[in-house]
C-alpha cells in the first residue's frame, strides 16, 4: 500500500442540509479530517443556531462549536432551479449529512430512498429526533426531550429534583455515531463500490448510553436512582468539601484504598473498624452515614493538604472545575490543544478535535459568513470538468 501524504480525509466532499446541533457536529469532525463540507443554508437567516447568542465577538458560541472548516451556500429549496442546484452538487459529492425533518425531506424529494435512486454512489446519512419508520417518526424532538424520553433525567440530580444534563449528550451522541457510520461507509464504498445508507436518531443514539443502567435494571430488578456524584453501587465515590471550600470528587474502588483513605489521607483509622463500614456492601447500605463522617473529616484539611496525601495514596480524585476555569486546565494548557480559527468578526481560539489519524487536522478552517460561498460553489456547476 503506497503512503499518502495529507489529511485522511483529503478528496471526500459532503453536502450538508443541516442546522442546529446533530449533523453539524457529525460534519465539522469531517471537516476537521479534510473533507470538503459544504452547508446548504436556508435564505430566511441560514441555520438558526447562528442565532443562539451573540457573544464570540458577534458569533454564537454554538456555532463556532459546530461549523470550523465549511462553506455556506444559501439554497431555497421550494424553488425547483435551486433544487437542481442541489442535486447538481450532490451528483458531484461522496455523502449527503441531513437532519431536517423526515417529513420536510420526503416533501422536498431528499428522503434516503428518492437520494440513492437518483445518486447511487452517494453516502445518505439521515439524522432524526426518532426512528423515520417508528412509531414517534413525526413527534417534534429535541435534545432535552430526548433525554427525558430515554430515562437520562432519572439517573442525574437527586430523586427531588431530576436534571437534564448540562450539555446536549442527545444532539453529541447522534452526531458522534453518525460521523463513524459515515467513515465506516466510506470504508465500505471503497472496498466493495456499495453506498451504504447510514440512519441515525437521536433517541438510538442516547439509549445505546443508557444500555449500562438499562440492563442493570432489566436483569437486576431494581432501577439505580439519582445520586448528584455518588455511584449507586460504591462508597465511599463523589464529592467532599475541604477547609477552604473545594470540592474534591474522590472515587475508592476496593478495600486497600479504603483503608489508606482513612489513615494516610483522613488520619482516621478508627473508621475501618467501624461495622458500618467495614466492606463496600455496608458502606453502601450506610453511604448517609458515611458521608457525614467522611465530610466532617475532609473538611478539617485544605485542599492542597487533601490532594498532596491522596496522590501518595494512590486514590483517585478529581477537581469539581467550574466552567470558568476550564480554559486554564492544565491539559487545556499543553501544546497543541488549540488552534487559530476564522470568523467574519475576527479570530478567535477553538479546541483541536481529539483523536486525528497522526494529528492531522485540517488548519486555518473559517467559520463561514452565512452564504459566503454561495457565487463560489454554484459557479464550480457551470464550469467544464476539467476546469474544476
Amino acid at each position: 500500500m503506497t503512503a499518502r501524504s495529507g489529511l485522511p480525509l483529503e478528496g471526500i466532499t459532503v453536502v450538508a442540509l443541516e442546522q442546529a446541533v446533530a449533523a453539524p457536529f457529525a460534519t465539522r469532525q469531517l471537516a476537521d479530517l479534510g473533507a470538503r463540507v459544504i452547508k446548504i443554508e436556508r435564505p430566511d437567516g441560514g441555520d438558526f443556531a447562528r442565532g443562539y447568542d451573540h457573544v464570540v465577538h458577534g458569533v454564537s458560541s454554538a456555532f463556532l462549536w459546530l461549523n470550523r472548516g465549511k462553506e455556506s451556500v444559501q439554497l431555497d429549496l421550494k424553488d425547483p432551479a435551486r433544487a437542481e442546484d442541489l442535486h447538481r452538487l450532490l451528483e458531484r459529492a461522496d455523502i449527503v449529512v441531513a437532519n431536517l425533518a423526515p417529513a420536510a425531506l420526503r416533501r422536498l424529494g431528499l428522503d434516503t430512498d428518492t437520494l440513492r435512486r437518483r445518486h447511487p454512489g452517494l453516502i445518505v446519512c439521515l439524522i432524526s429526533g426518532y426512528a423515520p419508520s417508528g412509531p414517534l417518526a413525526t413527534k417534534k424532538a429535541y435534545d432535552a426531550l430526548i433525554q427525558a424520553e430515554a430515562g437520562v433525567m432519572s439517573l442525574t440530580g437527586t430523586p427531588a429534583a431530576p436534571a437534564k444534563v448540562g450539555i446536549s449528550i442527545a444532539d453529541i451522541a447522534a452526531g458522534c455515531y453518525a460521523f463513524s457510520g459515515v467513515l465506516a461507509a466510506i470504508r465500505h464504498r471503497d472496498v466493495t463500490g456499495e453506498a451504504l445508507p447510514v440512519t441515525i436518531s437521536l433517541f438510538d443514539a442516547l439509549t445505546e448510553w443508557m444500555a449500562h443502567p438499562l440492563y442493570y435494571t432489566l436483569y437486576g430488578g431494581s432501577a439505580p436512582e439519582p445520586m448528584g456524584t455518588s455511584h449507586p453501587t460504591i462508597a465511599p465515590y463523589g464529592a467532599f468539601a475541604a477547609a477552604d471550600g473545594t470540592s474534591l470528587l474522590i472515587a475508592v474502588q476496593n478495600e486497600r484504598e479504603w483503608v489508606r483513605l482513612c489513615a494516610e489521607v483522613l488520619e482516621a483509622p478508627e473508621l475501618t473498624a467501624d461495622e458500618r463500614f467495614c466492606s463496600n456492601p455496608d458502606r453502601v447500605a450506610n453511604r448517609a452515614e458515611l458521608d457525614g463522617a467522611l465530610g466532617e473529616r475532609f473538611s478539617a484539611h485544605r485542599a492542597s493538604t487533601l490532594t498532596a496525601r491522596l496522590d501518595a495514596a494512590g486514590i483517585a480524585w478529581g477537581r469539581m472545575t467550574e466552567v470558568a476555569d476550564l480554559a486554564t486546565h492544565p491539559e487545556l494548557d499543553r501544546a497543541g490543544r488549540w488552534m487559530e480559527t476564522r470568523t467574519d468578526q475576527g479570530t478567535v481560539r477553538t479546541l483541536r478535535p481529539p483523536g486525528a489519524p497522526g494529528e492531522r487536522v485540517a488548519e486555518g478552517g473559517a467559520v463561514p459568513a452565512l452564504g459566503q460561498h454561495t457565487e463560489s460553489v454554484l459557479a464550480e456547476l457551470h464550469r467544464p470538468e476539467e476546469d474544476r
